[in-house]
Order: structure tokens, then sequence, then C-alpha cells
């Protein structure tokens, strides 16, 4: 799960740069992925907070029913969420050692 957070931080960041549509697609479905992942994993560890904030960023990133946010807020979400992701993946490191 530490590898598929750290790409999909790659990925958001790289969604700063202009792309082609079809990774924009790519990214907001494997966003999706990855965060509906994550909120499973909370619900089974009973932390119901972090679940529904994961659940809430799945529904925002999954590509079937778009929200139309504006390129400016998204490169902002995309910002945020790549530091929000950051920041976890700097806590688990911690606990582990």
């Amino acid at each position: 799960m530490k590898h598929l957070k750290l790409i999909l931080v790659i990925a958001l960041l790289l969604c700063l740069a202009p792309m082609p549509y079809g990774y924009y697609m790519l990214v907001r479905f494997f966003a999706m992925t990855v965060f509906g992942l994550m909120a499973y994993r909370y619900y089974q560890e009973k932390k119901e907070n972090l679940m529904i904030a994961f659940g809430a960023l799945a529904v925002l990133f999954q590509p079937i029913i778009k929200i139309p946010l504006g390129r400016v807020i998204w490169n902002v979400v995309d910002i945020a969420v790549a530091v929000v992701l950051v920041i976890f993946l700097l806590k688990e490191r911690e606990s582990k050692n």
C-alpha cells in the first residue's frame, strides 16, 4: 500500500503539467482505487473518520460522474491530496520505527 500511495503522489503532482486528457482519466481511476482501498482498510481498523475521508476522496476522484471543479481548483485539490498522502506516508514510516 505504501508504494501505491507514493505512485499516487507522483501521479497527482504530474497532473500540474499539461498532459493528454487520457492521463487525467487514468489518474482519476487509479486515485479512486487507492482511496477505496484505504477507506476499506480504515473500516477494518475501525477508524471511521479516516474511512469517511478517504471514501469521500474516492467519490471525488471517480471517473464516471465527473465533478466539474475547473482546472485551477483541481490543481489545488491535487496538491492538497498529495501533501496529505505524504504526511500519511511519513507517519506510517515513523510508527514502524
